[in-house]
């Protein structure tokens, strides 16, 4: 008896992405610039709907950042904020991340960006005080190339999870 084959039917949209897909271009842009402050990441990612799936969404909105230019890339680290500790942190500790973010700021005249998904909470502390430090001796053209992929990587994150029903971009700091 010869095998049979079926065909397989594609897995329907899911209502995030169906959603994400038909919403009014200023709500969609809204909602994007929660995850990355770069209106032309935005506006690239409403204008290119409708996407058949999340991981499609999620490659062109890699695409859409590693095209930012400088002047997209000052204008998304200008609204980003300091990355979450977790509670219970030392305040000597506190202190040093202070002083850390402080420096950084002061060489390179923006926030430290890090994406720290992936990293435990006990060690996201470490991570960040380290990654500053290392970052630190960066020339200013060398972070700008560092702190894009990290905006990349965060607004891949929230955006991800805004479409899996974690709420707005902007909850998802770290």
């Amino acid at each position: 008896m010869p095998a049979q084959t079926r065909a397989e039917s594609p897995s329907p949209t899911p209502p995030s992405l169906e959603r994400f897909n038909t919403e009014p271009a200023e709500d969609i842009e809204r909602t994007l610039l929660s995850c990355l402050h770069s209106l032309r990441w935005a506006r690239r990612l409403t204008d290119h709907r409708p996407y058949p799936d999340l991981d499609s969404l999620l490659a062109a909105a890699d695409e859409a950042a590693y095209d930012l230019t400088p002047g997209d890339l000052s204008e998304a680290l200008a609204a980003e904020a300091l990355p979450a500790l977790p509670d219970g942190v030392y305040s000597a500790a506190h202190m040093a991340l202070g002083a850390a973010h402080a420096a950084y700021e002061s060489r390179f005249g923006h926030v430290f960006v890090i994406c720290v998904d992936h990293i435990s909470p006990d060690e996201a502390l470490n991570q960040v005080l380290s990654g500053i430090r290392s970052r630190l001796t960066n020339d200013p053209e060398e972070e700008r190339v560092v702190a894009a992929e990290e905006l990349r990587r965060l607004a891949r994150k929230r955006l991800a999870s805004h479409l899996r029903g974690a709420g707005n971009c902007a909850t998802s700091r770290n």
